[in-house]
């Protein structure tokens, strides 16, 4: 087993809250959405441990005597670890007018006694705002609601208040406002491996920055998360390497405390005896109640990610490079029921290749980020030679141009120059009024060469971005997602701003048969929409939309 704890577990116990937090926490909460949802909370003995470390205060005597040891803690346990939970059930006791989480004086003996916070303010960060219910504001408010102490809280979708009003815990995916930020006294970050976004890492920043203003409440940070992809910059890649840092000397830091568990880097996974000795490793108490077999088998799966499972179920740091793009999250984007307009603005995307390679459009609706697979051909089982039947792609286009109104197609050139020329020809420019109602024209068809890499680059961050934040979704087409799901990730020698390096999509290997082109196709058609929102395309526009609209023409499904 690899545990890495900041500071080190050999010191001498400090005075802690801990032990009243935990009575407290079981006397009067839940398990929250699950399997025991409503039933008595119940710690395993690694998150009481967690809780006595996370409410050590500096002992009676010295200067700041009762304070909290710890302005930060960061717990990094592999998925289905129940983090969310104990973030919950942390920020019920926080919230709560009476719990015992700050010290208010000293027994006889010289342990610190617990009482509330005066007027808690209790920010709940998720990385999207979609996710704010899924997890730790959900869990909150879930077990709230089946507490014995749900009626000293007035419980809402956004905000749980005490009844008194005197403090509030919310749902918030970016940070609170400058008056708001000044008034935390606790605020967690959920799922921190997600953060990867700028707005997330400067959210992370500034909240960390608001600890200090709230001297007398002792305010802290609390962190739950999986192991992160390495390379993708995340809040959580960020803190590990900050507590590595810490752990080694090389930064001195005696506010964070730090804990990552993870099966050891150098257990075999060649066996299924293996697998699941990893996955115990990795589990501590959590595995007693686990499914163990379910987690083993998913190796079994020979279109399986084994790098995802590895960093989630092993809770090891193994490079995303193996993958581009989080396949679960793409998953949980699936709206198979939108439905699109005809006439609607939408954008498109052209990748593909001529002979025993795939070709696709895909589109994407402007108003709403709504991305679909409108047409895609693969090479057959079984047949040795194979070419993209171009009349069927022309006459695809062509369609695609007559029910909706394509404000921009972005083509990648290779093997279809002549094709895509004319298309530019027959399809022309488009028109349309910007926000401001002036005036613009723009071709309908664009070329987007694929191999100029940083621009390709650019386009496919937006779009990983996309999925992270939710702001994409898509049909649940089966041969997109498989598209998405082979896409691996490249990483040029050129970085960001921030230093992280730029990559874009590739095969697995070279003449590999598992295809990407439909996911390229994604990419561009997402940059078209990226480029129509900044050109100020409305999305009830233009002309064609208002004259399809005025005519009558039926909602279609969207292919």
């Amino acid at each position: 087993m690899s545990i890495l704890v900041v500071p080190s577990l050999d010191e001498e116990p400090w005075p802690t809250l801990g032990g009243q937090v935990c009575a407290w926490i079981e006397a009067n909460l839940t398990f929250g959405p699950g399997d025991l949802r409503g039933q008595p909370a119940k710690l395993d003995a690694e998150k009481r441990a967690l809780i006595y470390r996370a409410y050590e205060v500096f002992p009676r005597g010295v200067e700041r005597a009762g304070r909290r040891r710890f302005k930060r803690v960061a717990i990094s346990l592999r998925k289905g670890s129940a983090k969310t939970e104990l973030a919950a059930w942390l920020a019920a006791a926080e919230l709560h007018p009476r719990a015992p989480v700050r010290c208010i004086g000293w027994d006889k003996k010289g342990n610190p006694l617990g009482g509330p916070v005066n007027d808690p303010f209790i920010p709940v960060v998720a990385y999207t705002e979609e996710q704010s219910e899924e997890l730790c504001y959900g869990a909150l408010k879930t077990i709230l609601e089946h507490s014995k102490v749900a009626r000293d809280f007035d419980i809402g979708m956004e905000r749980i208040m005490r009844v008194r009003g005197d403090g509030k815990a919310l749902a918030v995916s970016t940070a609170p406002g400058p008056r708001d930020g000044a008034r935390t006294t606790f605020q967690v970050f959920d799922e921190t491996h997600r953060f990867v976004l700028p707005r997330l890492r400067k959210a992370h920043q500034t909240m960390l920055a608001n600890m200090p203003k709230r001297k007398a409440s002792d305010a802290w940070s609390l962190e739950t998360t999986t192991a992160p992809a390495p390379g993708e910059n995340s809040v959580a890649e960020q803190t590990m390497h900050y507590a590595q840092a810490v752990h080694e000397g090389r930064v001195r830091d005696s506010r964070l405390f730090f804990f990552h568990r993870q099966a050891d880097d150098g257990h075999k996974l060649d066996t299924p005896e293996d697998i699941r000795a990893a996955v115990l490793e990795a589990s501590g108490p959590v595995g007693a109640w686990s499914d163990v077999d379910a987690i083993v088998e998913q190796w079994n799966d020979p279109s399986a990610d084994k790098t995802f499972l590895e960093r989630v179920w092993l809770n090891r740091m193994v490079r995303a490079s193996e993958r581009a793009f989080d396949v679960a999250r793409w998953a949980e984007l699936a709206r198979p029921d939108h439905v699109v307009p005809a006439g609607a603005l939408i954008t498109a995307g052209f990748d593909g290749s001529r002979t025993n390679d795939s070709t696709g459009i895909v589109c994407t609706e402007v108003e709403t980020g709504y991305m679909w697979l409108a047409q895609g051909w693969e090479k057959p089982e079984g047949v040795e030679e194979w070419e993209v039947p171009q009349a069927e792609v022309e006459a695809a286009m062509e369609d695609l141009f007559d029910r909706f109104d394509v404000w921009r197609l972005y083509a990648d050139p290779p093997y279809w120059e002549t094709v895509t020329a004319g298309w530019a020809g027959k399809f022309g420019d488009a028109e349309w009024l910007d926000v401001a109602g002036e005036s613009k024209t723009g071709p309908r068809v664009a070329l987007f060469p694929t191999n100029r890499h940083r621009k390709m680059a650019d386009a496919t961050r937006a779009f990983a971005n996309a999925i992270a934040d939710g702001s994409l979704t898509h049909s649940g087409d089966a041969a997109l997602a498989r598209h998405v799901a082979n896409a691996h990730r490249k990483d040029l020698t050129q970085k960001d701003d921030d230093g992280a390096p730029l990559w874009v999509v590739t095969k697995d290997r070279p003449g590999s048969p598992q295809k990407i082109d439909f996911a390229v196709a994604g990419i561009l058609s997402w940059e078209a929409r990226r480029a129509a929102l900044t050109e100020g395309a409305r999305p009830d526009g233009p002309s064609i939309y208002d004259q399809r609209a005025a005519a009558g023409v039926e909602a279609i499904d969207a292919w």
